[in-house]
């Protein structure tokens, strides 16, 4: 029997790692005035807090959003999935098949309504339904919308001096020699560490199955390093145009130092150096383009590499950040270069040739881990150019198509915060500024933070004319992200793999040795236990369920006896509740559970480990490693917010009641009269709907 319908149209605004604990500071400071509005003709809890689920990472709860059920039923539980025999194998999880739960667009579309799924990452892509009603772009991965399937080359920094003889490239170059001074005897390039995976490396569509690595680094988070490219400057020569009057020569190498592209520094009418023109070759008659001193320039496209070395047409950003005023040295940012040839990952493809030609090629997101003031103005320079192309492009197919539904997804705020927020911690910043690993104070970062927020409410605001339209909007988040009060030591969760230094202190794991007697990276499973593995789970290497292929060959059944288990997950999670942290003196893991109790948090079953942990909130870093609800310093949480505005929901209204992940899609659901998810767990949230059940 058909429902009927409160709503005609719906359009779910998902913004990564967005915190409805900041977010509520803001509006109360009057500085997130778009969101206010939101509040105002909508419907919400007073703290703006959505009961998340877990574990709290992008794929599990974007998916929760989408299907309504927690990850125990959906069955994403992290970004990989555990290989169910093999515990050193993890696959890559961002696939829509391995998703166990029906999605709300499914039953949109099944009902004739045209649904937009805007880079959802988790379980939309590829395409769940072959409705003609679907229209899916991209989901292959967190970050920007491309990143794993059309980004060729990462962020560098481009740096040319009159005391340099000749261009160089250098890979994963480190930041202290970034400075505006000579560094001699460069090499060419540096050796990349094959010792890690990133997220980045684990985002590639064909990477199925990687081996994970163990972590030794004695700090999490902090400064990473960046592509560099120093380069001369001298005197032109050898140009076809006429060169200006004054003008010095550079050049910029791209593509990991495989395309070269000459360059003028150029005098304003103040005879002060303040440009930088690129140009394709000493004979192009114009430049590919002209930066500005201060200003970023967006959609430059040119030519670049992939992976394979093979050559196409890419866009990029760019900053001029600085240039001397007598032309001795000038400093850019340049941003990741993307394929502008995107159509593997939008369906129809069609879509993508209107969007391309009216909004430009999907931008590159700034992705810079500097702990400085010119890294975060160039990451935001660059999210605010993502934030309006995704902004316009989505209001084009919407107007395109006669869009009626959109789940849009925007990971600004997770993928920024992640650079940063462990310094919105006092204790964790002075310590250090103290010790020099970082240059900024804690006000820097108090301030950047705003600026993220405000950043956020700009682009939620290029929206707010739906509602006048008729449109129904959700403003939510997968969870947010938390400054903890104290450092998270190493050893505790690991959200891409697996930590080794507690397990092996504990004698559950150990390490094999090469032939001189070193330890190596690799796990000796015949020795071996148990493991952390992907955030909050400990995996028993059992009889009859684990076997492990070593690196020579060998195959290695697991160890422990199932008639054994009980009594050594009881006797590890004892010692997971003994940890204390160092500093604070307190309990690290606030809660360790076994896999059949994990139901409780919507956790456990074949995809969870056999225990499952979550850490205190005062030591755990950043997300995915504690309960939902947790909180810390400068007004963060871990929590997903939730507002709803417009037709079908009650008018600038508070509820006490607590709203849950899993009531989202069955919410909507019940505005627009469909049928909920197959295996929804949740209930519409009915008190903020403006009518009677």
């Amino acid at each position: 029997m058909a429902r009927e319908a409160h709503a005609q149209k719906v359009m779910v605004l998902g913004v990564d790692g967005m915190d409805p604990r900041y977010t509520r500071y803001m509006v109360d400071q009057g500085k997130m005035p778009a969101v206010a509005e939101f509040i105002k003709r909508g419907a919400c809890r007073e703290d703006l807090v959505l009961l998340g689920g877990h574990p709290t990472i992008t794929p599990p709860m974007w998916t929760t959003l989408a299907t309504g059920c927690y990850a125990n039923v959906h069955g994403i539980t992290g970004f990989y999935r555990q290989h169910p025999d093999d515990l050193s194998a993890v696959t890559y999880a961002l696939d829509s098949r391995d998703c166990k739960a029906e999605q709300v667009w499914n039953c949109t579309a099944e009902a004739g309504k045209k649904t937009l799924v805007w880079h959802w990452p988790g379980s939309s892509w590829p395409p769940t339904t072959d409705s003609e009603n679907l229209f899916v772009v991209d989901g292959t991965s967190p970050g920007a919308l491309g990143m794993a399937t059309s980004q060729t080359e990462k962020d560098f920094q481009f740096i040319a001096t009159d005391k340099a003889k000749e261009p160089t490239f250098l890979d994963n170059a480190d930041p202290n020699i970034v400075a505006l001074c000579v560094v001699e005897e460069l090499p060419e390039r540096s050796k990349q560490s094959g010792d890690s995976y990133s997220l980045g490396d684990a985002t590639a569509l064909d990477m199925d199955k990687m081996q994970m690595c163990c972590d030794f680094s004695k700090e999490s988070g902090g400064t990473q390093k960046m592509d560099l490219v120093r380069s001369y400057v001298k005197e032109p020569a050898g140009w076809a145009i006429e060169v200006p009057e004054g003008a010095k020569e550079t050049i910029m190498l791209l593509s990991r130092g495989l395309i070269r592209r000459p360059a003028l520094m150029l005098k304003n009418a103040e005879g002060k150096y303040d440009k930088l023109a690129i140009y394709k070759s000493k004979k192009a008659e114009a430049p590919i383009v002209t930066l500005e001193a201060g200003k970023t320039t967006g959609y430059i496209i040119d030519e670049g590499y992939n992976k394979k070395d093979e050559k196409l047409e890419v866009v990029r950003n760019m900053k001029l950040i600085s240039m001397a005023e007598d032309g001795s040295q000038c400093k850019v940012w340049v941003s990741a270069a993307m394929d502008t040839n995107m159509y593997d990952t939008w369906h129809p493809q069609r879509v993508y040739d209107y969007v391309k030609e009216t909004c430009g090629p999907t931008p590159p997101t700034a992705n810079i881990f500097e702990q400085n003031e010119e890294a975060h103005q160039c990451m935001m320079d660059g999210w605010t150019i993502s934030c309006d192309w995704q902004a316009k492009a989505i209001h084009e197919v919407v107007a395109r198509e006669g869009i009626e539904v959109v789940f849009s997804h925007m990971h600004i705020n997770d993928l920024v915060d992640h650079t940063f927020i462990h310094y919105l911690s006092k204790f964790t910043v002075d310590n250090a500024y103290a010790h020099g690993a970082t240059e900024m104070k804690h006000d820097d970062y108090i301030r950047w933070q705003e600026d993220l927020y405000k950043e956020t409410d700009r682009y939620l605001g290029q929206f707010l004319h739906y509602l006048d339209e008729g449109w129904t909007v959700i403003i939510t988040s997968d969870h947010a992200q938390i400054s903890s009060t104290y450092y998270k030591p190493v050893g505790i969760g690991d959200i891409t793999g697996y930590n080794v230094r507690i397990m092996e202190e504990w004698g559950y794991l150990t390490l094999m040795n090469d032939e001189n007697g070193n330890q190596t990276k690799e796990v000796d499973w015949s020795k071996t236990k148990a493991i952390m593995n992907r955030s909050e789970d400990i995996y028993l290497n059992l009889k009859g369920r684990n076997t492990h292929v070593q690196s020579d060959g060998t195959v290695v059944e697991g160890i422990v006896d199932p008639a054994d288990q009980y009594q050594l997950e009881e006797e590890i999670m004892t010692k997971l509740y003994e940890l204390r942290h160092p500093v604070s003196g307190h309990r690290m893991v606030y809660l360790a559970v076994r896999n059949k109790d994990a139901v409780h948090f919507g956790l456990g079953g074949p995809e969870c480990g056999d225990i499952i942990y979550f850490l205190a909130e005062e030591c755990n870093q950043h997300h995915g490693d504690s309960l939902s609800t947790a909180c810390g310093e400068e007004h963060t949480t871990v929590s997903p917010i939730f507002i709803g505005a417009g037709a079908g929901f009650k008018e600038d209204f508070y509820t006490d009641r607590i709203i849950r992940q899993i009531d989202v899609a069955p919410t909507i659901s019940a505005l627009l009269g469909v049928r909920m998810p197959a295996q929804c767990e949740g209930a519409p949230a009915y008190q903020i709907l403006d009518w009677e059940f």
